[in-house]
């Protein structure tokens, strides 16, 4: 998952570079490309995608030949030819849990994205991701809310430990509250909720460790 942030009025031609060059250069070189979401509230000028790799070898081998591309070389240079692009992005590896849907572009009515990120007390991951796999998923589904993707970050010092990330999708914006709160009076959630946290003797997430973003896809995304 790469978060961009893009210099002050300048999403608009990052987005164009995307999709005029960006795509298409990143499948030549192997690396699949999944969604591509702009938040509903975007003060920071952010744009989130997914990208696909066999493996993290593949993902190296990748990023030096699109690196490395003239045709990306190119229109790197002529797209900042008015100042930088992106004034911040971040790359954050992630693996697939053992309970997450296989994750493949995919059109569909249009629709929101809600991306969502957990932060586990310590050393309750585990047990948070029992939750999910046992109980949460499919209740999700009970409520109209469609799993797209749930991940762990690969690496230590990005929460490999203590962090679940997970992409749901909903008809729209109304949907998504109306399912949320008919999801949390669910008495099934309400007694799965307890009986979790009495096994573990507290809060499986972090005070402040839940936070949501919610998204639309952009017109190029292969995932709508």
């Amino acid at each position: 998952m790469r978060p961009h942030l893009a210099g002050g009025g300048k999403l608009e031609a990052l987005q164009a570079r995307f999709r005029n060059h960006t795509l298409r250069l990143f499948e030549k070189h192997g690396i699949t490309n999944i969604a591509y979401w702009v938040p509903l509230e975007n003060a920071d000028n952010k744009l989130i995608y997914i990208l696909a790799y066999p493996d993290r070898e593949a993902r190296e081998k990748s990023w030096k030949e699109f690196m490395a591309d003239p045709d990306w070389q190119a229109a790197y240079k002529e797209s900042e030819k008015g100042g930088k692009l992106v004034a911040k992005f971040e790359s954050l590896y992630l693996k697939a849990t053992d309970f997450s849907p296989q994750v493949r572009p995919a059109a569909a009515e249009p629709r929101s994205f809600e991306l969502r990120v957990y932060k586990s007390s310590p050393g309750k991951l585990p047990n948070l991701l029992a939750r999910f796999r046992d109980h949460t998923l499919a209740l999700f589904a009970k409520h109209g809310m469609t799993s797209i993707g749930y991940w762990t970050p690969a690496d230590q010092d990005k929460g490999a430990d203590d962090t679940l990330v997970y992409v749901l999708a909903h008809k729209s914006r109304e949907a998504a509250d109306a399912s949320w709160k008919e999801f949390r009076a669910n008495p099934d959630w309400v007694a799965a909720k307890k009986a979790s946290e009495d096994n573990a003797g507290g809060s499986l997430t972090a005070p402040d460790g839940v936070k949501s973003t919610f998204m639309t896809a952009t017109d190029y995304s292969p995932m709508k």
